[in-house]
């Protein structure tokens, strides 16, 4: 098992149980306390109030989080950062006697306004962040099996009929584990066994083979984001996601 998805276990195991989220937090305590020091760009000692923040803001990233939100480190990470940055203002409000219909930016939008727009631009932030740390991952990842975005953009089907014996082929895959983790260690698509498995010409799997690759991969390596993408512009065209 992965650390990614290892962690995504012990994340919600401890959602539930204070025990094993205790667990969880001292066991992250270096990156809690890296986190925090980051943001106040100093070294973050146990009697800062920003440290107890910290790891008070992991602990709700941990209740809050969702493979939707991308890795989990991440998440946490903005949590972090977000926890902070308002602990900041607010103290920075009081030592100045700032008050929340003062101007704040070149627009003339006051702190209320931001604070009453509607929308919430922490979760915002998280959701950008998340998408780039999953598209990011998920580059490397296809390098390493000497695959690149435009490979697969220009791999990818354009007929119908192809689009649909390719999403057989990826249905077929995704559920046969042992087929998987010989795809990820040989870095190969195993072209022959799959044809007579599916019944879909070989042609077809070699001419696609760079886009098969890399949605198996997205679909069995937790890219929640990414695959929500893929299901949303399946439904645009009237097709079903994989």
């Amino acid at each position: 098992m992965g650390e990614g998805q290892s962690i995504i276990i012990r994340v919600n195991m401890a959602k539930d149980d204070v025990n094993a989220a205790d667990l969880l937090i001292r066991d992250y305590l270096p990156f809690i306390r890296s986190e925090a020091s980051k943001c106040i760009s100093r070294i973050c000692t146990d009697q800062d109030d920003e440290y107890s923040i910290a790891m008070m803001a992991f602990y709700e990233a941990i209740k809050g989080y969702s493979e939707q939100k991308g890795a989990f480190f991440s998440y946490a990470a903005l949590v972090i950062r977000s926890r902070l940055l308002d602990h900041i203002r607010k103290e920075s409000r009081h030592r100045g006697h700032i008050s929340i219909d003062d101007e704040e930016d070149d627009e003339g939008r006051s702190i209320k306004d931001e604070l009453t727009d509607g929308r919430d631009h922490i979760e915002e932030s998280i959701g950008l962040e998340a998408t780039k740390s999953e598209i990011e991952e998920l580059e490397k990842i296809l390098m390493g099996f000497g695959v690149s975005f435009s490979d697969v953009a220009d791999n990818c089907p354009r007929q119908e009929r192809t689009f649909s014996a390719c999403r057989r082929i990826i249905t077929y895959a995704i559920r046969d584990r042992q087929l998987m983790e010989e795809i990820e260690r040989s870095g190969k698509l195993p072209i022959t066994r799959l044809s007579e498995a599916v019944g879909v010409e070989k042609k077809t799997l070699e001419r696609h083979r760079k886009y098969l690759l890399a949605m198996l991969l997205i679909h069995t390596n937790g890219y929640e984001i990414i695959r929500g993408h893929l299901r949303h512009l399946s439904s645009e065209k009237g097709g079903a996601a994989v």
